[in-house]
């Protein structure tokens, strides 16, 4: 019996071709608005946490009042001591603890001249934090690493000599993978130099920075509460922090773009569903004595209803499917234009972008169709018949 109804909403949209596609044009838009941006947010925040995720299992520990140094180096009473240092050995266990220098310094690569920052560690410490693309590692006192913006800003390869402010020299040995955004050291625009060179050549009083590589993540804020307890029980001495935490917050901001840009699209689904609340109210109007009729032979409300929520749901899943269908175009168009890369397109989590795009069409159909429904299956029947 529910056929005969599903046939009558089928004649009734195909009698009604032009507005009934001009609804299906409303339902496809608001999909395709609301996947597209939900893919381009969620790609968004699987860039940034792809690109963080080197450093989310990283503590960093600094003197206090000293929260520049790992940017520009501390002062003599901002370091941290070599005896500090054994102590954060004996805290953090298995874990590797990697004391290094920071600062800064003028460079000279032929007749180009420039300043540059300049991380000095010792050269068993360096793979752990850094990797060589070209080249190979620091052995010993000689040779430096070159990151990636640095080359290209000095034009330096392997073998480049590099002159330092002070006279000396040193030759490159290996240029970095360019690492991106980091919470603990800024590789790509820096030289790195073995701790032992650089205390030779300079007077030095402790370690700017110290670098924890934590290797269960889940240990971070136990390792972060430990080295509080036994540093700073009296006064504060070492001032501490996770990448972890940074990562989370800002995976937070860029969930919550990722939410607001699929609002945006909502607001053109709303717009679809009053398209569709007006067509089936146009509808009810037009068919009021044909209601009249099918009520006036037996057909009871609730069938009646049947009639126009099949339209609308017919109406939602047809524009819903191509909405789906055209969501994969669009999220591979503005991933390209804005991140330059569609590899998180097919992640579970983009796709599902293009699921509730979908749900979220076909729902909309039908509420839009409930009020339609409902006024036309309680018109009274004599006063349908002799509607003209």
């Amino acid at each position: 019996m529910s056929l005969i109804f599903f046939d009558f909403a089928r004649r009734n949209l195909q009698r009604n071709l032009f507005r009934s596609l001009l609804a299906v044009v409303g339902i496809v838009i608001g999909v395709l608005a609301i996947s597209t941006l939900g893919i381009l947010g969620n790609s968004l925040t699987l860039s940034v946490t792809e690109s963080l995720s080197t450093v989310g299992d990283s503590l960093t520990v600094i003197p206090h009042s000293g929260a520049g140094s790992q940017f520009g180096g501390a002062t003599a009473q901002e370091k941290i001591s070599e005896r500090q240092v054994q102590d954060l050995r004996r805290v953090a266990g298995t874990n590797p603890v990697i004391p290094l220098y920071s600062t800064a310094d003028r460079i000279e690569v032929g007749t180009q001249k420039g300043v540059i920052s300049i991380y000095a560690m010792d050269p068993d410490d360096m793979p752990q934090l850094v990797t060589v693309e070209k080249g190979i590692y620091v052995r010993g006192n000689g040779g430096i690493l070159a990151g990636t913006r640095a080359a290209e800003e000095f034009k330096l390869k392997v073998g480049s000599q590099v002159r330092f402010a002070n006279g000396d020299t040193q030759r490159v040995v290996g240029i970095l993978e360019e690492r991106g955004i980091g919470f603990d050291i800024q590789p790509d625009f820096a030289l790195i130099v073995p701790s032992r060179w650089y205390e030779d050549r300079n007077e030095v009083k402790g370690y700017d920075q110290v670098i924890i590589k934590v290797h269960n993540v889940d240990e971070v804020d136990a390792l972060e509460k430990a080295i509080d307890e036994r540093f700073n029980r009296r006064e504060t001495v070492l001032d501490t922090f996770s990448s972890k935490e940074i990562l989370s917050s800002i995976q937070d901001v860029f969930g919550q773009i990722s939410t607001f840009t699929t609002a945006i699209g909502g607001i053109s689904l709303v717009v679809a569903g009053i398209s569709i609340l007006n067509v089936m109210m146009m509808s009810v109007t037009e068919r009021t004595k044909e209601i009249g009729i099918l009520r006036s032979v037996g057909t009871l409300r609730n069938e009646v209803r049947k009639i126009f929520i099949y339209e609308a749901l017919m109406l939602g899943l047809i524009g819903s499917v191509l909405g789906g269908l055209l969501s994969f175009g669009g999220g591979y168009l503005i991933s390209l234009l804005i991140l330059q890369t569609t590899e998180y397109l097919f992640d579970p989590t983009s796709l599902s972008s293009i699921a509730l795009g979908m749900g979220f069409g076909i729902g909309t159909a039908l509420l839009s169709g409930l009020y339609p429904a409902w006024k036309a299956s309680n018109l009274n029947p004599i006063e349908a018949l002799r509607f003209e």
